[in-house]
């Protein structure tokens, strides 16, 4: 069955092939992004531009430009990092990665609770650096602060979506070659994008709030 997607940040990368695949697939897909790429502008989508969803403004452009669309699955993939170390301490680079990858897919989804189908899902791409127990190498606070913030919040969103039958998926992409990592990684983009979208599959009340890795490991808090 034809799902509706919104999919926060699919200018490139995997958004960019996260929405190829749910299109190709027959899913209507909502693509955002604050100014489009060739290659998204390409795809049998819905573009979505002008969206900053770390702002009120970006939010409140987003409901408009979705006008009465009920959602089924709504992804949050747009995200930053920046590399805070003990001897070079950024305060407001680590302010601004709470910002956008922790606080922004929260009011997102909030905002759009309305708009949610009984059924529905909502996926948070997190990574497996805002692990506590699977931290051993320190560094980049502002990143794995921030992503430790959105795991807690994705669990807490699953258990009090439970009641509106709305499931949680807490999706680590993998080392994945992108932008965000100098193209360096294990694996592209459209693997990695095909996993994600196996796991969002897989997502239901049962497992709903669980820590994921693409390939379908569960990741240690």
């Amino acid at each position: 069955m034809s799902q509706n997607i919104v999919i926060i940040g699919a200018n490139r990368g995997i958004g960019l092939e996260m929405a190829r695949i749910w299109s190709q697939r027959g899913d209507t897909v909502y693509a955002t992004c604050r100014s489009p790429s060739k290659e998204l502008e390409s795809l049998n989508v819905n573009v979505v531009t002008g969206i900053d969803v770390s702002t009120e403004e970006g939010i409140q452009k987003l409901r408009e430009a979705l006008g009465d669309v009920r959602i089924d699955l709504l992804y949050h993939n747009a995200g930053i990092m920046r590399d805070e170390n003990l001897a070079d301490m950024n305060y407001d680079t680590i302010r601004e990665q709470f910002e956008v990858n922790t606080l922004a897919p929260l009011h997102t989804t909030v905002a759009l609770l309305d708009r949610m189908n009984e059924g529905g899902k909502v996926g948070l791409m997190t990574s497996r650096m805002g692990s506590i127990a699977d931290n051993d190498s320190g560094g980049r606070y502002g990143y794995r602060i921030s992503k430790a913030g959105l795991n807690a919040a994705g669990k807490s969103l699953a258990e009090d979506l439970k009641d509106r039958g709305v499931a949680v998926g807490i999706l680590h992409p993998g080392f994945v070659q992108t932008d965000m990592t100098g193209h360096n990684g294990h694996i592209k983009p459209a693997e990695a994008a095909e996993r994600l979208v196996q796991r969002m599959d897989e997502v239901n009340l049962d497992n709903t709030g669980t820590f994921w890795h693409s390939d379908g490991s569960v990741l240690p808090w």
